[in-house]
């Protein structure tokens, strides 16, 4: 593993190096300046470490991914688009919608990643339009919601919440669905049950880095 000088611009390794003991860590240390998360992304690295440790950065071989045209939609998850109970925005309050994925509880898991640094960083970028949302909104409410960070086609998912049920599906079928010619790959990062269900895959790292370069 490679530690990294906190430095207004850092220079990233290639995301090649073998970690044994934390497979797919390769870097530690430097900032989450939104500057440097840009660099960070377009060598295929994401940051993700826990309150009171260093910036981590990973890029974990194989890479879970979403191809927008394999989506699964569910026939629940068609009825609520149908439906008019709910508004589906996009980019509309951005920061609600990341610290809300930092407040959703999650089974097995104890606090969250997605610290004021996190949120204060990728809102900066949102304003930049270099972070997307896809939200759902009732009355006024944020109910369900997910952001990622968009690098030419390449749209990389952080995180999603939802408290409804359907809802964090609904905004990813919509993502994939709405921006068709917009995004060819969905960067998951890391597998989980519900996005395989959804239609995700695991690709060896040397081909999601092949797509990231075909793509952005």
């Amino acid at each position: 593993m490679i530690t990294l000088e906190n430095k207004k611009q850092i220079d990233f390794p290639e995301p090649s190096t073998v970690n044994e003991v934390h497979p797919g860590l390769i870097a530690a240390g430097g900032n989450l300046d939104p500057e440097n998360i840009l660099r960070a992304y377009k060598k295929g690295l994401f940051p993700w470490f826990n309150p009171g440790e260093p910036v981590l950065w990973w890029s974990p071989d194989p890479r879970m991914v979403l191809y927008p045209e394999k989506v699964r939609i569910q026939k629940d998850v068609k009825k609520m688009l149908k439906s008019k109970e709910y508004d589906y925005l996009v980019n509309h309050r951005t920061d609600q919608v990341i610290r809300a994925c930092g407040e959703q509880v999650r089974e097995n898991q104890d606090g969250t990643w997605i610290s004021e640094d996190i949120i204060s960083s990728y809102s900066q970028l949102a304003a930049k339009q270099a972070v997307w949302s896809i939200s759902v909104w009732k009355q006024g409410e944020l109910m369900a919601g997910l952001y990622g960070l968009k690098l030419g086609k390449v749209f990389f998912g952080e995180s999603m919440f939802t408290k409804i049920p359907n809802g964090s599906k609904a905004a990813l079928v919509l993502l994939c669905t709405h921006f068709i010619d917009e995004i060819r790959l969905i960067d998951c990062q890391q597998e989980t049950s519900h996005l395989r269900f959804m239609g995700a895959e695991n690709i060896r790292r040397d081909l999601f880095l092949h797509l990231l370069k075909l793509y952005t």
